[in-house]
């Protein structure tokens, strides 16, 4: 019996410790690149909160023995101020503590009256349930939000063939732009840099004040500055803003896929204007980049081998000729080497008449001179256009379309890309799929969803096993899907979105939520077991363990809120896992404390008469 005594005593830190454990287990070993951000936050948390089990049964005993609380000899007697403690600190607690009965007394009401009005009680909690499922839509998705560093970027490029002269004017007008917005404090432009080369590709880093000294935030400086780059003329601007926080990328990104370049050429061709029209989608560019001028030569293999030409000869000449050759290097004054290349001059290969006329060396004539003939002898050469670059994905020729999003969310943009594409079909052999931020979007909601799962019924487990009881967590678990309400609140009212952050977010939720029921209803048990009747020890238990469960939930909400207020720079990206828990925790602790001892009575009347009838024995015949 002293057995059983002591075993019971560790079921209160026991069971929500092993809840939260069993929340954060999961999410330390999930999949995807949402794993690889929160392996060691879930691993840390699990050892935080076992260490601090050890302690709760090792440390805090032995403390709470040595270390006398006076107000203890107080409790129920009118309260005097003794000491300097209690003239100063002592009055403010002290109200706090007469504030803490006098909510508690309203609790003990309002569950009264929810214990005389169930059916009522779990009907309002299911239309809250389904208010924050209808406000779920008005909350925009999106992978990672974009952190605010007081720095931003702005790409664009010139027409294929412009010179260099030309790209250099259109910079420096681009430049003047930004350095006139009072914001920027620098910029560095840079020509024929970046993953795409040519002399007609700009980027220009802006660095911008302190987030502390400037009113607009970077996303909110990008819409009037991409309307004063529309008025740049000979540019397309292809990023004006913050560009994705995973990969440096765009935050849309649209692959189409196909056997023939001209077909994708036309495809493209056509979504461009039907994907431009969408609201929110801006920065809109292709790999499909118009084509650039070429002079295409066409050996006549005949005439050339007649005259002991190949065609290895022929492009080794025309590439010394035009190209140039090293022949050696120069030394200058400044110590400095130069290459030295030998070429033609600028005004012998302006265009195809004019290598039409070039002289290859074709071996000797019979007297021993040297034979020479025209290019135009053993090849025609005319001027066309050839593709600026060929892009190739699963063995397949490709066209990437990528965009940014701006004053809409990417779930909302992506699902309006989907529609376009729904509307225009493909033809048989070509495909398209997503990549970026979409594609990471939806596989980390996949494996978020899979940890959130693992996760509830690792609770189950935990709390069936805790309170011998199949029905007894599923009241406690009522409380997890009242969370939603909050959380859906408060990224309403903090203007946030449904991303990896905030999922990690409602996740932890499902562990804290849970906490709060234990400590009410285990108490309430233990009324039970000393002869209270099951409303008498649900009213005792809410009076005994309001003030346990305002402590546990005031310090989560203000330890949570420098992170949801996001007062640092960068922090954006982190404040919605902050601002998702402070609203979860707050609507579930007000709900909770009504709706689970509601919830709880149904299931022990359930329980109850669940017994009476598998226990009810059949009547032997000679007693009929």
């Amino acid at each position: 019996m002293c057995r059983w005594a002591r075993a019971r005593t560790t079921r209160p830190p026991t069971a929500p410790t092993l809840s939260i454990v069993a929340v954060f287990l999961p999410i330390g070993f999930m999949g995807g690149i949402i794993g690889k951000f929160f392996h060691e936050f879930g691993i840390t948390i699990v050892s935080a909160v076992l260490i601090s089990m050890f302690v709760s049964f090792t440390l805090d005993p032995m403390l709470s023995s040595v270390w006398h609380d006076p107000a203890i000899d107080r409790e129920g007697k009118p309260w005097e101020p003794q000491g300097f403690y209690d003239h100063t600190l002592g009055r403010l607690t002290h109200w706090v503590d007469r504030a803490s009965h006098h909510l508690g007394d309203g609790y003990v009401a309002a569950l009264g009256w929810s214990l005389r009005h169930k059916l009522l009680t779990v009907v309002m909690a299911f239309a809250t349930l389904g208010v924050a499922f209808a406000l779920v839509r008005f909350v925009g998705t999106e992978f990672v939000p974009k952190a605010d560093f007081s720095e931003t970027q702005v790409n664009f490029y010139t027409p294929v063939g412009s010179s260099l002269e030309t790209t250099e004017a259109r910079t420096r007008q681009v430049d003047a732009i930004l350095r006139a917005m009072p914001e920027v404090r620098y910029t560095l432009a840079t020509i024929n840099s970046g993953q795409a080369q040519g002399r007609n590709y700009v980027s220009i880093l802006v660095r911008l004040v302190d987030r502390k000294d400037r009113v607009r935030s970077v996303d909110e400086m990008s819409v009037p500055l991409r309307q004063r780059l529309s008025q740049v003329a000979g540019i397309t601007v292809t990023q004006a803003g913050l560009s994705d926080s995973m990969g440096g990328s765009k935050s849309i990104s649209l692959s189409i896929q196909g056997p023939d370049l001209g077909e994708l050429q036309r495809l493209t061709d056509m979504l461009m204007p039907r994907l431009a029209r969408i609201p929110g989608l801006v920065d809109l560019d292709t790999s499909m980049k118009p084509p650039k001028p070429t002079v295409s030569i066409d050996v006549k293999r005949d005439a050339a081998s007649d005259l002991g030409l190949s065609v290895g000869s022929i492009t080794n000449a025309l590439r010394a000729l035009v190209a140039g050759q090293t022949v050696g290097d120069w030394r200058a004054s400044d110590d400095q080497n130069y290459d030295v290349k030998v070429r033609l001059g600028p005004g012998q290969r302006v265009g195809p008449d004019d290598l039409s006329r070039l002289s290859l060396l074709a071996g000797s004539n019979a007297d021993g001179s040297v034979r020479n003939v025209r290019l135009s002898q053993v090849a025609s050469v005319r001027a066309g256009l050839g593709p600026n670059q060929i892009n190739r994905r699963d063995l397949s020729r490709e066209s990437e379309l990528t965009a940014n999003t701006s004053l809409r969310s990417l779930g909302e943009v992506s699902a309006d890309v989907r529609q376009v594409l729904a509307d225009t079909p493909l033809p048989p052999g070509y495909a398209y799929r997503f990549g970026g931020s979409t594609k990471d979007m939806e596989e980390s909601a996949g494996y978020a969803v899979q940890a959130l799962a693992m996760g509830v019924v690792f609770i189950y487990m935990i709390l069936a096993s805790q309170f011998r009881s199949y029905l007894q967590p599923v009241a406690l678990m009522s409380s997890l899907p009242l969370t939603m309400i909050g959380v859906v609140l408060a990224l309403l009212v903090w203007r946030s979105t449904i991303n990896m952050f905030s999922i990690i977010g409602i996740v932890m939720l499902m562990g804290l939520v849970t906490k709060n029921a234990i400590l009410l209803i285990d108490f309430a048990l233990r009324g039970q077991q000393e002869g209270l009747e099951r409303s008498a020890a649900l009213l005792r238990a809410a009076k005994v363990r309001l003030r346990p469960i305002l402590m546990t939930t005031l310090a989560m909400i203000f330890g949570m809120l420098p992170l949801a207020l996001a007062l640092s720079e960068g922090s954006e990206q982190r404040a919605p896992m902050g601002q998702a828990v402070i609203g979860g925790v707050i609507t579930s602790s007000v709900m909770t404390l009504v709706v689970v001892p509601v919830v709880y009575c149904w299931l022990d009347d359930l329980g109850r008469w669940a017994k009476r009838l598998f226990n009810r024995k059949p009547q032997s015949p000679s007693a009929k």
